[in-house]
């Protein structure tokens, strides 16, 4: 009963805050439905926090800067960085934000190809554009998907993956400076196929098949008779991270979890068949690879209890090498050699540090950072630290309750706090602490402790542990999120009574999941772009991503799994969620807008609590403006259910 008084008192004072916005307001690209204005103090600590900006490295220009993504407007802009400590000065001045770009490695072209996604459809088409030229030329069909763009060693071509034919993900290569249209190189045949690099004399593409997160395969394709070649078949499902060719053609570097529970770093010798795995001493996965074009070094990155670890090979020599220390705990991305092999870019950032490009110069084995990234009007050295503890679940491993790894952003004042359970996208990715201004802000100003945990199914920890939930084992998941509650109720920090859940994609899923099971221990939730309905999800998906997509969570055409996966869905269990929601959603999403909108629709004909707020956009929110209407209305959320 005192639950009852508690929705109905909720329901009349989100009755009054709506007096200040309408019921279904569109506010330029946004329509917010029942959604209060943010006051004008929640909305300046916010934007404190939020304007910051940071520098994502893309890879380095011909003439030895580095080309960086950055923001000084709504989206996202490619910019030139001379040397360290250099200006930014702009490229591009776009309304779309860039995903991926990198300039030919010939000097004489020096032309920069990009992905962009016109209107946020969710399909990135390539561009070219001329050096000194302020527009850019379409090189693809402005309505399919693509990606993974690669040049080839001489320059010439640029080999992507591309949706042009819709049943699959094919690979085509095209010369951005012939006038010509792309040409197939590769039938996906109803599968995804990805580019990872050209043999060095660009008569072969290293290509991936990705038929889901733990099932790929490794291809070489002669460009000239269409001929396919496995790499090191393997006898079962092997997820593989990355490949390069050696600058000889004779190897190919790559980064499977083959012979072990983590992705190693292992070679395979074309010629004589010899392979040996190079990172035997680390027990963590290896994640990202690159080497210098003159074939001298071999960098890559270590996972290390979520923290990167940056490892550096002279291959002539045979040898490790130590590279400097990095400057906190954090995160690595975006590992590329100079033209010249002397010089190793990556991007890094760290709980109090935004995203910067950095440099190690090879023969002196020194460290400098070539962007210095702002944080904003905030003292980053008052940022809460994040703990990593863990927490008993349902289940045993070795005889033992089985632990799940979370990390806690709490502040010093006394407590308890209210909780906030980030649930980010759930398995199987895997939350590491970096750069999270958002977090920084429910700590510091809401009083919030921020609780992300990585629930069984998520990487990082092996593939027994990732394995753990899937298919038919997805629901321990959500078994862990109830053995997460009990433990919270038993921490004196934390306060049981004003725990809020969120969760974005199918951490969405999660977060819904939860209010379904755990109502009675929860205050509300927050699903950014969830699935709510798994048969609609699977049976709409492309045709390229359904293998991939039941892999994961189970084949509805099986009628077991249908019926098991029906019983699971949010929407089957609506009536059982009581407590107020928000939900987000970009329009354009084609994978799961229309179900939270019917999820919107389900609850609400039951009375529920619904905040609304859709984006003219994809999957990721992309624009500031956006992103800054979301970050408001979940502040101002977790704010009522206090």
């Amino acid at each position: 009963m005192a639950r009852i008084h508690w929705v109905l008192a909720l329901m009349a004072a989100l009755l009054c805050a709506s007096s200040a916005a309408s019921a279904h307001e569109a506010r330029g690209r946004l329509v917010s439905d029942n959604i209060p204005d943010a006051p004008a103090s929640l909305a300046e600590k916010l934007d404190a926090y939020l304007s910051g900006r940071e520098a994502r490295l893309l890879g380095w220009s011909p003439s030895g800067g580095l080309l960086i993504l950055t923001r000084f407007g709504d989206v996202d802009e490619l910019h030139l960085v001379a040397h360290a400590g250099a200006a930014r000065r702009q490229l591009t001045f776009l309304r779309e934000p860039i995903t991926q770009a990198a300039f030919s490695p010939d000097p004489n072209r020096a032309g920069l190809a990009y992905f962009s996604d016109p209107e946020g459809k969710e399909n990135a088409q390539l561009y070219y554009q001329r050096p000194g030229e302020s527009g850019a030329k379409l090189l693809t069909d402005g309505k399919s998907l693509n990606s993974n763009a690669v040049w080839s060693n001489n320059s010439h071509e640029i080999a992507f993956s591309t949706s042009a034919r819709g049943t699959s993900r094919d690979i085509e290569v095209v010369d951005p400076e012939s006038g010509a249209l792309p040409h197939l190189a590769l039938s996906g045949d109803g599968a995804a196929w990805y580019p990872l690099d050209w043999s060095p004399d660009d008569r072969k593409l290293l290509v991936l098949k990705s038929v889901s997160f733990a099932e790929c395969y490794l291809y070489i394709v002669d460009l000239v008779s269409g001929q396919k070649r496995e790499v090191e078949p393997a006898p079962g499902k092997v997820r593989i991270a990355g490949a390069r060719y050696s600058r000889d053609g004779q190897r190919i570097y790559l980064i499977s979890d083959r012979d072990g529970e983590f992705t190693q770093l292992r070679y395979v010798n074309l010629f004589t068949g010899d392979k040996k795995v190079l990172s035997g001493h680390i027990p963590w996965d290896v994640q990202e690879l690159a080497i210098s074009r003159d074939g001298q070094y071999l960098a890559f990155v270590s996972n290390e209890r979520g923290v990167d670890k940056l490892n550096l090979v002279d291959l002539r020599a045979h040898q490790d090498l130590t590279p400097p220390t990095l400057p906190a705990d954090g995160v690595i991305d975006s590992l590329s050699f100079d033209a010249v092999g002397k010089r190793l870019a990556f991007g890094f950032a760290a709980n109090d540090r935004p995203r910067d490009a950095y440099v190690l110069e090879i023969a002196g084995n020194t460290l400098e950072a070539w962007t210095q990234s702002e944080p904003g009007p905030v003292n980053a050295a008052n940022f809460a630290a994040p703990r990593l503890l863990q927490f008993p679940t349902f289940d045993e491993q070795d005889g033992r309750p089985r632990q799940i790894p979370v990390y806690v952003y709490q502040n010093a004042a006394p407590g308890p706090h209210p909780v906030l359970i980030a649930l980010e996208d759930g398995p199987p990715s895997q939350f590491r602490p970096s750069y999270e201004p958002w977090y920084q802000y429910l700590v510091n100003e809401l009083g919030f402790a921020v609780v992300a945990p990585n629930l069984r199914g998520a990487s990082g920890y092996g593939k027994t542990y990732r394995a753990l939930g899937s298919g038919m084992l997805r629901e321990d998941a959500i078994k862990d999120l109830g053995a997460l509650l009990v433990w919270l109720g038993a921490q004196p920090g934390f306060d049981a009574k004003h725990v809020v859940i969120s969760g974005e994609y199918y951490g969405g899923t999660l977060a819904l999941a939860a209010l379904v099971n755990y109502s009675e221990r929860l205050r509300g939730g927050v699903d950014v772009g969830g699935i709510t309905d798994f048969i609609g999800f699977l049976s709409n998906a492309a045709a390229y991503d359904q293998a991939g997509e039941r892999a994961q969570f189970g084949d509805e055409r099986d009628p077991d799994v249908r019926a098991y996966l029906k019983r699971l869905s949010p929407l089957t269990n609506a009536d059982r969620i009581v407590r107020p929601v928000l939900i987000v959603q970009g329009r354009n999403d084609a994978r799961v807008a229309a179900q939270s909108e019917q999820m919107l629709n389900t609850l609400r004909s039951r009375g529920g609590v619904v905040w609304y707020l859709q984006a003219d956009e994809g999957r990721a929110f992309q624009s500031r403006l956006n992103r800054d209407a979301y970050y408001q209305a979940f502040a101002q959320f977790l704010q009522s259910q206090r």
